[in-house]
């Protein structure tokens, strides 16, 4: 029988600082139609801004253990906050390319820290049970992420100014660090004393057992999957906008049924990992975002289209819990060394998807460049079929 699902102030912490990060990364693709109007920006220009975020990411994803091992988890983690709220601020004064692109750079390079670190902890901290706690601190992350949307496209239909939504979120880490501020010093004595993953102890990283071939399928599949759940946050306003023909504002928030979409689609993710197998779960949640987002992109209609982007959230919402989830799980006891690849795989998808749909939108029009999807969709579909395949029984109902 399994034991109760037990959230301690270290869960807490770890699920509130991802939800923290991951409202900045998400609120990129709301604001670059203000940035892009305002700066008179192209296409591929504003792409910069999510390409910026995920090289930061990437070099973390590479490099970021030196930093962690040097600190600790515990500063480490404070210190990628304290990173993402001083890139806002460069964000919300910048007037020019420059400062924005270079902020958006701050905000992946010093705050993925907190993507690098709060996989290993949960993972750590409930063992078996991680595919729960990875699932839930993602149902977290995108409930605050359905914010980013509405308090953008709040504060620029009622202030006329979008950055009052980004300056007002990257004061909470004072909040947070106030009411959870030894929850990471915690999570530092739950690691076992003497082992590779002691965070008192500086180990090489990349010192443990090489991560297995599994590990690095699944890696592929995480990409294809970032890569899906970016392409429709960073650009499915803009696509509302030019081929739908909503309004600007109402286009920006619009955005939020992507999100109350995750929501709700990494809530009943949390649930049914509990009593279904993973890959069933994943080959279903594909092919409800494959039927989604064919309706967003090809109706034409209105309701039609909103209606499509809802599903296509729905669908896509648990695919990269449970996809990290199957990649933590087969690169067993190196969990950090998981995570950070992990972080890398991520940097890796938002670094190039969101970029090329950007180039191919100014290529051959957002319409059409949007289809880039349908192979994401249907690539990572064929990956988990074949891993569920050739799965035991056993690794099947992991």
């Amino acid at each position: 029988m399994q034991q109760p699902f037990h959230r301690d102030r270290l869960t807490w912490l770890a699920y509130l600082m991802l939800a923290f990060y991951g409202f900045f990364l998400n609120v990129l693709g709301p604001i670059t139609p203000y940035i892009k109007s305002e700066l008179n920006l192209s296409y591929t220009v504003s792409s910069l801004h999510f390409t910026a975020f995920s090289f930061g990411i990437l070099l973390v994803g590479f490099g970021g253990h030196l930093v962690i091992e040097r600190l600790g988890r515990a500063r480490s983690i404070w210190v990628g906050a304290a990173g993402v709220s001083l890139g806002a601020v460069f964000l919300v004064l910048g007037r020019n390319p420059f400062v924005t692109i270079g902020a958006s750079f701050m905000m992946g390079l010093i705050g993925s820290l907190i993507l690098a670190i709060v996989p290993a902890l949960l993972s750590e901290t409930h063992g078996e049970q991680r595919g729960i706690a990875l699932s839930e601190s993602n149902v977290i992350a995108s409930l605050v992420a359905t914010g980013g949307p509405l308090l953008v496209g709040l504060f620029a239909s009622s202030l006329g100014n979008w950055r009052y939504a980004l300056g007002l979120v990257a004061i909470s880490p004072i909040f947070i660090y106030l009411i959870f501020g030894r929850g990471v010093r915690i999570a530092e004595q739950h690691v076992p004393r003497g082992s590779a993953q002691d965070a008192g102890a500086h180990v090489p990283f990349g010192a443990d057992q090489p991560l297995s071939l599994r590990y690095w399928i699944f890696w592929v599949a995480i990409v294809l999957a970032v890569s899906i759940e970016f392409c429709m946050i960073s650009w499915s306003a803009d696509f509302l906008e030019k081929v739908i023909g909503m309004q600007k504002d109402n286009a920006v928030q619009a955005v939020s049924l992507f999100f109350i979409a995750m929501i709700i689609g990494r809530y009943l993710g949390s649930v049914l990992v509990r009593r279904f197998s993973i890959y069933r779960l994943l080959l279903v949640d594909l092919l409800v975002a494959a039927a989604g987002f064919l309706f967003f992109w090809k109706s034409g209609i209105l309701i039609l289209a909103l209606g499509g982007l809802f599903v296509t959230g729905l669908g896509i919402a648990s695919t990269y819990p449970l996809i990290l989830t199957l990649a933590i799980g087969a690169a067993g006891k190196n969990t950090v060394q998981a995570s950070a690849r992990a972080t890398l795989a991520s940097g890796i998808a938002i670094l190039a998807l969101p970029l090329v749909l950007g180039r191919l939108a100014d290529t051959f029009g957002i319409a059409l460049a949007y289809g880039v999807v349908v192979i994401l969709l249907l690539s990572d579909f064929l990956i988990i079929f074949y891993e569920q395949r050739s799965a035991s029984p056993k690794r099947s109902s992991s």
